[in-house]
């Protein structure tokens, strides 16, 4: 029981300290703002709560200040429609790889004794890249080659035996079977001389494997063995890699949807191939399309190019990812302007027009094709209409405009021109600011409680709202125009 009425007393002791700073909020919240650092923002909060009263006293003030803001000529950049020879490029991904690879290895067994390039060098058709002890298969050789002398020995004393035989055949002083069986015996040797001769080719080939040559022209890569390393013809590693990489090909896949239009522009012509950097602009290298594979991926819907390359600056290199461009068209003498020019609403895409009045006429389009510079018009301008580029945010069919040559005074951001071009200050007394020093008692007021009725939640949550309203001088003025940007 006496625990329980502890707690009653601690639960009534912190209301009556809660409701007693609630009660007194707008003597301490004042001072603790200050304290704290903010000051400055609660600022903006009073100035927006003071504005929207004197707006409501004034039957509408504050919407007509902020709509004066964008009175006069809107800022836009402009470009001229005109007419060019636009290429029509296949984008695809891809990796580049040696035109050829070779894994060097040894085709015999033996010690390494001699390593003949160095890691990174350029060699070669038939240059040594090393040699392996042959001692053993120089002997080797050598027993083949005496074998043959022995035989060709017994065959030239069989051959004179075969002669004697015959003579006595005639003379009768011997047998004919003596002569077939010294013929028999004549053959023999005969056939064991073309085995000792494919026996020392065979040991030549091999004492040739001690001395290992380049198979092709193209460039090492990092060795895997050293003077005194044991190697064979198992060796998975090899001893280096030689890669082909002048000239070099790249595999890169586009979907298969396009390879009816590769096929058609390739019957017509060896088509043109760019190797692109990761920036999408700078040509690596140029080349030519060498082969379309003869199927299609079925996992991923695409279909592998292979495109060769010089590459005589050695700006592509085996292994590396590359954006690849295939030119399957060029059309001639259309009608292009700037991307930015081209805006998507709910009726489709539309350009404006500037008019000679210096106003905007909003014009359907139809792209037949664009990308990040230049879209390709089929009707709706035509060449020496000058459309507007960048400046949409408050433009609408009709408005006037002036072309400017500053970026930064065409952005959705800029401030309001009056009727010479001028920039126009938000605070300007002529357009219905409300002033500085006005804005700036607001605060003052409230802290001193004169402004406390609302409460302090409700000040707040005015002043963000009203701050989004008013940042950037730009959202009330823009409410009627931002739907004609979606059109």
């Amino acid at each position: 029981m006496a625990r329980t009425f502890r707690v009653v007393v601690w639960l009534a002791v912190i209301g009556a300290v809660g409701y007693g700073a609630y009660a007194t909020r707008d003597r301490w919240l004042g001072p603790a703002e200050r304290l704290l650092g903010y000051q400055n923002a609660a600022a903006p909060a009073e100035q927006a709560q003071g504005e929207r009263r004197g707006g409501q006293g004034q039957g509408g003030g504050g919407r007509r200040r902020s709509m004066s803001q964008f009175s006069g000529p809107i800022p836009v950049l402009a470009a001229d429609v005109a007419t060019a020879d636009v290429p029509v490029y296949i984008d695809g991904v891809g990796s580049v790889k040696a035109l050829n690879t070779v894994t060097v290895r040894a085709q015999i067994s033996g010690k390494i004794v001699e390593i003949d390039f160095e890691e990174g060098q350029d060699i070669k058709k038939g240059d040594v890249i090393a040699r392996i002890d042959d001692g053993v298969y120089k002997a080797q050789r050598d027993q083949a080659v005496a074998k043959k002398a022995q035989d060709e020995a017994l065959l030239a004393g069989a051959q004179r035996d075969l002669a004697r035989f015959q003579l006595m055949v005639k003379s009768a002083s011997g047998t004919q079977q003596q002569v077939d069986t010294q013929m028999s015996l004549v053959a023999q040797y005969t056939a064991q001389i073309q085995v000792d001769v494919a026996a020392i080719e065979s040991a030549q080939a091999t004492l040739d494997y001690t001395t290992i040559k380049a198979p092709i022209d193209g460039r090492t890569g990092i060795r895997n063995v050293d003077v005194g390393n044991l190697v064979s013809s198992s060796d998975a590693t090899g001893i280096v890699t030689l890669s082909q990489i002048q000239p070099i090909s790249v595999l890169f896949s586009i979907p298969q949807q396009q390879l009816a239009r590769v096929n058609a522009a390739s019957a017509a012509g060896t088509l043109s191939v760019q190797a692109m950097a990761s920036d999408g602009q700078t040509v690596i290298d140029n080349g030519t399309l060498g082969v379309v594979d003869n199927q299609v991926d079925p996992t991923t819907g695409t279909v592998k190019l292979k495109a060769n390359f010089p590459n005589e600056k050695l700006a592509l290199w085996p292994g590396a990812f590359v954006n690849a461009r295939l030119l399957v068209e060029t059309l001639k003498g259309v009608t292009v302007v700037p991307s930015a020019a081209v805006q998507r609403g709910p009726n489709g895409t539309f350009v404006y027009v500037i008019n000679q009045g210096q106003t905007v006429a909003m014009k359907p389009v139809k792209v037949r094709q664009q990308d990040d510079t230049l879209a390709v018009i089929a009707e709706g301008i035509s060449p020496g209409d000058k459309v507007v580029t960048t400046g949409f945010a408050r433009l609408q069919d009709g408005s006037k405009v002036q072309i400017s040559t500053n970026p930064d005074q065409a952005s959705p951001g800029a401030p309001a021109t009056d009727d010479q071009g001028q920039p126009v200050a938000e605070n300007d007394p002529q357009n219905g600011g409300s002033g500085s020093a006005n804005a700036a008692e607001r605060p003052h007021r409230r802290h001193n409680g004169q402004n406390g009725n609302g409460g302090h939640r409700g000040q707040h949550a005015a002043g963000a709202e009203q701050g989004a309203d008013t940042s950037g001088g730009s959202a009330s003025g823009n409410s009627s125009a931002a739907p004609t940007q979606q059109q």
